[in-house]
Parts: structure tokens; sequence; C-alpha cells
């Protein structure tokens, strides 16, 4: 029985899409939820990934496997000015980092209202936070295991990249 309002259509499109292709997932059909995880190449070596499906949208959450100290004052602070220099500009979904436990997240929304997504649009949503994990990683790691400044973090990242 759903706990939580949630479109079935939704829901099934990105159930094909990661049956599709052969992604390990689990879904949770009370809340309208799905979790699974992505190896990667980078320095980030896995990110873990939430799906939260609404009646028109879904929200897609990857959480990095490590987050910032939040028992060290200055790391918060060169870590909160890094995911403000980072989302900048960015087009599709934001980092986000939760004062709390130091979390670090990258968030995409998919507005369905009137649509089933295809899976070309599941696709992107998926592919989109690991690149920028890909491109932001070293700034993340330099900040937390470096003492980066946020700037510097920010600089190299994008300098890197092009």
């Amino acid at each position: 029985m759903k706990t939580t309002n949630y479109s079935d259509t939704i829901a099934n499109a990105i159930k094909t899409f990661l049956e599709t292709n052969d992604w390990h997932f689990t879904f949770d059909e009370e809340k309208g939820g799905f979790t699974f995880g992505l190896g990667m190449k980078g320095q980030m070596k896995k990110i873990n990934y939430i799906i939260r499906v609404h009646e028109d949208n879904y929200i897609l959450y990857a959480t990095a496997p490590i987050g910032a100290d939040t028992d060290d004052p200055d790391m918060m602070l060169q870590m909160a000015e890094f995911i403000c220099r980072a989302n900048y500009g960015l087009r599709c979904g934001n980092f986000e980092l939760d004062m709390r436990d130091g979390e670090i997240r990258y968030k995409c929304y998919v507005d369905c209202d009137g649509i089933i997504p295809s899976s070309e649009m599941i696709k992107s949503s998926i592919h989109v936070p690991a690149g920028m994990f890909n491109r932001y990683a070293p700034g993340i790691l330099g900040i937390i295991f470096g003492g980066a400044s946020a700037k510097d973090a920010v600089e190299k990242c994008e300098n890197d990249q092009g």
C-alpha cells in the first residue's frame, strides 16, 4: 500500500529504463523511491543515488560517499563557499551541503507535468550528477583532505576541465 502519493507512470518509466540498462536498484513501492549506486573512474569512486517520484515530477539526488567534517568549522566554511561557487552558472541541477552532517549531494529536478519522461530524459538526469562529481571531486577532496581554499579548489576544477 502506498504511503506517499506518486505517479505510477513516472515510476514505471524509470524502472523500465533501469531494467533495460541492467542497473541494480531497489524500489520502495510505499514511498515511490529508487536507490542504487554508480561506480566511477575518477577520484570519487562511487556515488549513491536516490530518486523520489512525485505526482508530476521526480527528484534525483546523487550523494558522495564522503562529506565535510562538521567538527571542523573552517572546512565547513570552505565547503559551503565551494558549493556556492561551483553552483554558479550550472544549468541542470545543483550541489547541496547539509550543514548538520556534512553530506554533499547533487540534485536534479525533472518536471514531468503532462508527459512521461523519455529514456533520454532519465538517462540525462542520472548522468549529469556523475559528470558534475567527476568534474568537482578534485575540489571537494582538496578541501576535505588537503585544506584547500574554496576559491582555489573551484578554479582548479573549472580550469582543468574547460
